[in-house]
């Protein structure tokens, strides 16, 4: 069997005005985008970094594969860029863990600690959800014994009923005035708290990616001894690819 809510009447004294539920509908709604949006961009930048490691170790693995292929015992100057090439790779990947580390610490961490805030604004929600349930019960509860006869024992009803609205609606009151305080104040928070993670994130880019501007510039002198261009190359491959079709172990029938 469900659990079925238990129904208060609603009273007719208004509890919260429109408009400072509109507000604080807003300001909550504004925060729980925050919250999703802050989530997702950590998720993201995890898969980045996740990424940028497989991609670095990948490059390091094909050069490794490229070294160990049998042209290198047989052609010194093939040997010799393949070693090159290696090392341009193990350098990269070593810059590149240098990144992921730095990115680690200055921004997917700040954004997970961020993260944890957020359990605590919602439960502070809810908390005052429960309160303004509590006051508009106990306030139809003092308005109905209000509508009564006003004998004796109404009247003592009456003046119970209104001893015990008071606390519940002074802590209502406080959790609504905190809440529509300090949500605005948290939410213009985030500029403050997250543009250092973003500059550290735009400073790590642009050193490692200038560090491998060097790296390939140098081994592009290394190995592109013959000046070549790109189509100029491809021109090459078709050569040699061409003379290897001739052969008859590879003609058509």
């Amino acid at each position: 069997m469900s659990w079925i809510p238990f129904k208060i009447g609603q009273p007719r004294k208004q509890i919260v005005s429109k408009t400072v539920e509109r507000d604080f509908e807003r300001e909550y709604e504004k925060l729980q985008k925050l919250e999703e949006q802050t989530k997702k961009l950590h998720k993201d930048m995890k898969k980045s970094t996740e990424a940028d490691l497989a991609m670095s170790k990948a490059g390091v693995k094909i050069s490794g594969d490229l070294l160990s292929n049998p042209l290198c015992e047989q052609d010194l100057a093939f040997l010799e860029s393949m070693n090159a090439l290696d090392t341009a790779m193990k350098r990269m990947d070593a810059f590149n863990q240098e990144k992921v580390n730095q990115i680690q610490k200055t921004v997917i961490d700040p954004l997970k600690k961020y993260s944890s805030v957020f359990p605590s604004l919602n439960m502070a929600v809810k908390r005052r959800e429960q309160a303004l349930q509590d006051y508009k019960r106990l306030q139809s509860k003092v308005e109905k014994y209000e509508e009564k006869e006003k004998t004796g024992p109404i009247m003592v009803k009456l003046h119970q009923a209104r001893e015990e609205l008071k606390p519940v609606r002074e802590d209502f009151e406080a959790k609504n005035k905190q809440l529509l305080d300090e949500m605005p104040k948290f939410y213009n928070s985030r500029i403050d708290y997250f543009q250092p993670s973003f500059e550290a994130l735009i400073r790590a880019q642009v050193a490692y990616f200038t560090e491998m501007h060097k790296i390939f510039t140098e081994l592009t002198d290394q190995i592109d001894q013959g000046g070549l261009t790109d189509e100029q190359r491809k021109q090459e491959n078709e050569a040699k690819l061409n003379e290897l079709r001739a052969l008859s172990i590879v003609a058509d029938d």
